[in-house]
C-alpha cells in the first residue's frame, strides 16, 4: 500500500455502519464535537471476530462489553439480542457486497453529548456506534516461521483492564515495533510481564503454559479462558502468575493472542531467536497444540 500524502483524506469505505438507531453508510456517519468520546476518549469499545459469518464467542466478548462499561459506570444501551441483530445485519451487508470470508465487528460506546467537564455526567445518552470490516488473520509465513517482536517498558496507565477508547499509550506502544519492523511490542511493569500493545502474552517452559494474573495491569482477553480451556482438553499444565522479565527472555516458547492473531508464535524476540535445542528460534510444539485446538473451537464456539 502506498503511503498517503500529506494532507490527503483517506476514502472511507461506504459499507453498512449502526450508529445511535440507524443504519448508514459508514463514509456518512458523524457524530458530535462535544461527544465525550472525541473529547475525553470517555468510552469503551469491543471487537468482535467472525468466521465465514459466524461470530466468535460472542457471549464472551459481551460480558467483557459489560465489565468494561460497569468500570466506566455507562449502562449498556442495548440488550443482548439486540446486539447480536445489530451484528449480524452488519456482516450480512458486508458479505453481500464484498465477499470477505472473515469478518470483525467493532463495537464503541461512549458516555455520550455534554459541555466539556471532566465529572462523569449522569443520565447521558450514550453514543453507539458499531461497524463491520474483513478480519485479516496472520499469514502462513507467520505461522511457520513465527513472528519479531521488541520489548519495552509498559507505560500506560493502571486500569488496562478497561477495554477503553482511550488508545493513545497502545499506539505509542504499537509504534515502537512498527518502527523496529516488528509486529508486537512486548511490555515490562518494572521486571514484570504485562502485555503486548494490542495483544495478550503466553510463556511456555518446560511444558507450562503461563501468562499474567488477571488483575487491573493487562486486559482479560477473551482467549484467557479459551486457552485455559484448550490447555485442559490438551493435558497441558497451565498457570497464570507474575512472570519476571528473565522468565520471558528465557522461555521455551512466546506466543501472543487476540482476535486476530488467534494464538501465534513469537520466534525472535529483541533480535535474539526465542527457545531453546532444535526448536530455537522456530514455532514450537506446545504452540502446534494450542493452535489445533483453536480452529477446533473455531467450529463449536461461534454463532
Amino acid at each position: 500500500m502506498n503511503p498517503m500524502a500529506q494532507g490527503e483524506e483517506p476514502v472511507l469505505p461506504n459499507s453498512l455502519c449502526y450508529l445511535n438507531g440507524e443504519f448508514i453508510p459508514l463514509c456518512d456517519a458523524k457524530v458530535s464535537v462535544l461527544d465525550r468520546g472525541f473529547i475525553f476518549g470517555d468510552g469503551v469499545y469491543e471487537v468482535l471476530p467472525a468466521y465465514n459469518g459466524h461470530i466468535f464467542r460472542f457471549e464472551e466478548h459481551l460480558a467483557r462489553l459489560d465489565r468494561s462499561l460497569g468500570e466506566l459506570r455507562i449502562p449498556n444501551p442495548l440488550s443482548k439480542e439486540a446486539w447480536l441483530q445489530i451484528a449480524r445485519r452488519l456482516i450480512q451487508d458486508l458479505v453481500s457486497t464484498t465477499a470477505v470470508p472473515n469478518q470483525l465487528i467493532y463495537i464503541q460506546v461512549t458516555r455520550g453529548v455534554a459541555p466539556r467537564d471532566h465529572v462523569m455526567l449522569p443520565g447521558l445518552k450514550p453514543t453507539v456506534f458499531v461497524m463491520c470490516g474483513e478480519m485479516k488473520l496472520a499469514s502462513a509465513a507467520q505461522r511457520t516461521q513465527g513472528v519479531a517482536c521488541v520489548t519495552a517498558s509498559d507505560f500506560r496507565w493502571e486500569k488496562a483492564h478497561i477495554k477503553s477508547t482511550s488508545l493513545l499509550g497502545a499506539v505509542f506502544a504499537r509504534q515502537i515495533s512498527a518502527d523496529a519492523g516488528a509486529l508486537e511490542t512486548v511490555m515490562f511493569r518494572g521486571e514484570f510481564l504485562s502485555e503486548a500493545a494490542a495483544s495478550n502474552v503466553w510463556v511456555v517452559k518446560n511444558g507450562v503454559v503461563i501468562g499474567p494474573p488477571k488483575d487491573n495491569l493487562v486486559l482479560e482477553g477473551i482467549r484467557f479462558n479459551l486457552i485455559e480451556d484448550i490447555c485442559r482438553e490438551q493435558g497441558i499444565p497451565f498457570e497464570l502468575r507474575r512472570i519476571t522479565r528473565a522468565e520471558v527472555l528465557e522461555a521455551d516458547e512466546l506466543m501472543l493472542s487476540s482476535a486476530t492473531k488467534e494464538v501465534l508464535p513469537v520466534t525472535l524476540l529483541d533480535g535474539q531467536p526465542v527457545g531453546r535445542g532444535a526448536s530455537r528460534g522456530l514455532p514450537g510444539p506446545v504452540y502446534q497444540r494450542l493452535y489445533a485446538g483453536y480452529q477446533m473451537a473455531k467450529t463449536i464456539q461461534s454463532i
